[in-house]
């Protein structure tokens, strides 16, 4: 009697998995940053929600509202007519331009910002040559724009960022059939008829989601608005935190700032939810591309050369000829520490990002709870939250444990050991592990939905248990995969500023933040050296892009 009724309650209440545990604890990691800022602004020690909305916070959410729309708008337009023309028509260069238009990937915008400046300020070589030709003499004789400015600021934005909606729309015009372009013609419609009634609208998901996340990198990005004196949320977060010493305002700031990056998603998803395509013909065939005469053609590559210039080859070649120019800094010592601190924590972070998103991705597919599962596509939000706001949930919590724990160990043993998560790369290893989580576990989820069940099922049927399973099976048939994450994450981490600025230990540099303080001190020949270090993890992970979408 007594078996009969265990039996079934062992069943009912069987204890989860290593790996269902493994997944909701590192799911539980992921996440714990952004309920750590929400919870800082809901209670902060001292409240001074009054205060901001009465000074600066209008301000902060002016500028941002005004910068988000200014570079989505803008990387919209270029974006999706670039990949218009490279998907519909032929001209010279075609071929390379397809490519060349991802290059602005590969430069940080704010290495973008300093280079524009540096080209364009009353000292440099285009006002330089004005008064040259014209025989100004001063700034008075003629006027020139304001380059540390708004403007500036959404133009070089848009330049860093117009490749994502160029991607995702040359994706969508490629994948659209014959059969709608030669309907559309046969009616009469012309080729910009037939670009804003067909294609437009069949590509527009694809570009909502190019634009949705031009706009959150946007509001992530604090180098290059910093650099234009442009005060935006972002800025305002290490304003309070740094000068006026509020963590719990700078909680309040980034919790604004996550709410805006939750609606920029929702709405992004609400305008796609309805809208559904499907293919009826039962042969697809792709759009032929048109040939142009000459000069259009000519004009074409213009169009599209320009994007590619302001984006790639002015902030590339001003950065160079100083690198050129200041050669003797690369011997500086500065440097190559820096270049081994970036590789020794972006190296670690990409490791410990991409195996914890093959685990929680195996143990997800592995578990039948239902916890897991939910939790699975949440642990894709710290990719969107902005690195400054990853900072503040970060730091704040962690310092708390980081000296409790210090206390602890030195009334037990009268040793003290120090800071040791937040006095060393610790806290900022883990910052970058939560913000690129989601390209680990994108990468994993579609690498492992590739390999069939029934591998699985036969090596289990071997005697194999599941560890056995995931390094037999599914690691060799996913190893590009895993290694192509490892690239991007470890790209990301390299660039990424905002966090590393508030969470790196004192008097440890990166590449990021050694190019950020030179170029603030106008020293931009001595940043140029590990700008160009910057730039080339960057042309990696473009060509190891461009490899994947060919």
């Amino acid at each position: 009697m007594t078996v009969t009724q265990t039996a079934p309650m062992r069943a009912r209440l069987r204890l989860p998995s290593k790996w269902s545990v493994g997944a909701i604890v590192i799911a539980a990691i992921v996440i714990a940053p952004i309920l750590a800022v929400l919870g800082l602004a809901l209670f902060p020690k001292e409240n001074i929600w009054p205060h901001l909305i009465s000074t600066t916070l209008p301000r902060y959410l002016r500028n941002t509202a005004i910068l988000m729309v200014g570079v989505g708008a803008l990387a919209a337009m270029v974006g999706t007519g670039a990949a218009w023309l490279i998907s519909r028509y032929e001209f010279p260069g075609r071929r390379w331009m397809e490519w060349l238009l991802l290059l602005p990937l590969a430069i940080p915008a704010y290495v973008g910002a300093y280079a524009l400046v540096d080209f364009l300020e009353y000292a440099g070589p285009v006002q330089t040559a004005l008064r040259d030709v014209f025989g100004w003499k001063t700034s008075r004789d003629y006027w020139f724009p304001e380059i540390r400015s708004m403007g500036a600021a959404i133009l070089v934005l848009a330049a860093a960022m117009y490749p994502y909606v160029y991607l995702l729309a040359r994706a969508a015009f490629r994948e659209q059939s014959s059969a709608s372009e030669e309907v559309a013609q046969s009616l009469g419609a012309g080729a910009w008829g037939r670009f804003w009634r067909v294609g437009l609208p069949l590509a527009r998901p694809a570009i909502a989601a190019g634009v949705a996340i031009v706009m959150m990198e946007s509001v992530n990005d604090f180098g290059t608005v910093d650099y234009f004196a442009v005060q935006t949320l972002t800025t305002g977060i290490f304003t309070v935190w740094l000068e006026a010493n509020n963590a719990g305002g700078a909680a309040q700031i980034a919790s604004v700032v996550l709410i805006l990056v939750i609606m920029l998603v929702a709405l992004e998803k609400i305008s796609r939810r309805r809208m559904r395509y499907f293919n009826l013909s039962t042969r697809h065939r792709p759009v032929a591309r048109k040939a142009l005469n000459r000069r259009v053609g000519w004009l074409m590559l213009l169009a599209c050369f320009v994007p590619f210039f302001m984006g790639f080859l002015l902030p590339a070649g001003v950065i160079l000829s100083h690198a050129l120019d200041n050669a003797d800094n690369w011997r500086d010592p500065a440097l190559w520490e820096a270049g081994l601190n970036t590789l020794t924590v972006g190296g670690i972070a990409a490791v410990v990002t991409v195996a914890a998103g093959v685990f929680l991705v195996y143990g997800v597919r592995l578990t039948g709870r239902k916890l897991p599962r939910l939790l699975l596509p949440i642990t894709t939000i710290g990719y969107a939250a902005p690195g400054a706001v990853l900072g503040v949930g970060i730091l704040i919590p962690l310092a708390f444990l980081d000296n409790r724990v210090a206390d602890a160990i030195f009334g037990l043993t009268d040793v003290d050991i120090g800071l040791v998560m937040t006095g060393s790369a610790f806290a900022l290893i883990l910052s970058y592990c939560v913000r690129f989580f989601a390209i680990a576990q994108g990468a994993a989820d579609a690498a492992m939905g590739r390999v069939s069940p029934n591998l699985a099922l036969a090596a289990r049927s071997l005697g194999r248990n599941q560890g056995q399973v995931l390094g037999a099976v599914y690691y060799p048939l996913m190893r590009a995969s895993v290694a192509s994450a490892l690239l991007l994450v470890f790209v990301d981490c390299v660039k990424e500023l905002p966090a590393t600025l508030l969470l790196r230990p004192f008097n440890y540099d990166t590449l990021a933040t050694r190019v950020h303080e030179q170029a603030s001190l106008e020293a931009l020949g001595d940043a140029a050296p590990a700008a160009i270090l910057v730039i080339l993890t960057g042309l990696a992970a473009v060509g190891l892009l461009a490899r994947a979408n060919r």
